[in-house]
């Protein structure tokens, strides 16, 4: 198979990804994270346009047990390796690494990214590591929500169909 990347080349471990994507370093390196359960549309569609911000696209992904304290005791539908292989299949996704704090604080203060992008639907004073990223000089980018593509009203359509 030519030009094919296999996806679990491209999950690595928090030190692996500071390593290879930390400063100092010649690309502009975009940071997103989240829990990113049932991939859909909106991921896909944000993800692409986080990647056209830069060289080089690295995505946190919450851990299993990061997610229950976030989302509840029935989440996540699917798990942190399944999660983070698919996204490591997206052509538009560089690195994927796992954080089990209930924020990526930490990971983004090890890696520093350029960019740090969150989803229209954010409050830029809320963001987690906005603080972080401007210090280093990077920005923070709000990318419109994709209306209607949500995990959440999957799991609701789902529901409702099992009634």
């Amino acid at each position: 198979m030519r030009n094919v990347i296999d996806p679990a080349t491209k999950i690595l471990s928090r030190d692996e990804v500071v390593s290879r994507y930390g400063r100092p370093r010649s690309e502009t390196v975009v940071f997103t994270n989240g829990c990113f359960d049932i991939l859909h549309r909106g991921h896909v569609t944000y993800l692409t346009q986080a990647r056209a911000l830069g060289d080089r696209l690295v995505v946190g992904v919450n851990t299993d047990d990061s997610v229950r304290r976030l989302k509840g005791s029935g989440r996540p539908v699917v798990s942190e390796d399944d999660r983070a292989y698919v996204l490591a299949g997206l052509a538009c996704v560089d690195a994927v690494t796992l954080f089990d704090e209930d924020t990526p604080a930490e990971l983004i203060a090890a890696l520093m990214p350029d960019v740090l992008v969150k989803g229209g639907d954010y409050d830029p004073e809320r963001v987690v590591g906005r603080d972080i990223v401007e210090q280093g000089g990077g920005r923070l980018v709000l990318l419109p929500f994709v209306t209607g593509r949500s995990t959440t009203a999957i799991l609701e359509r789902i529901r409702h169909n099992d009634s």
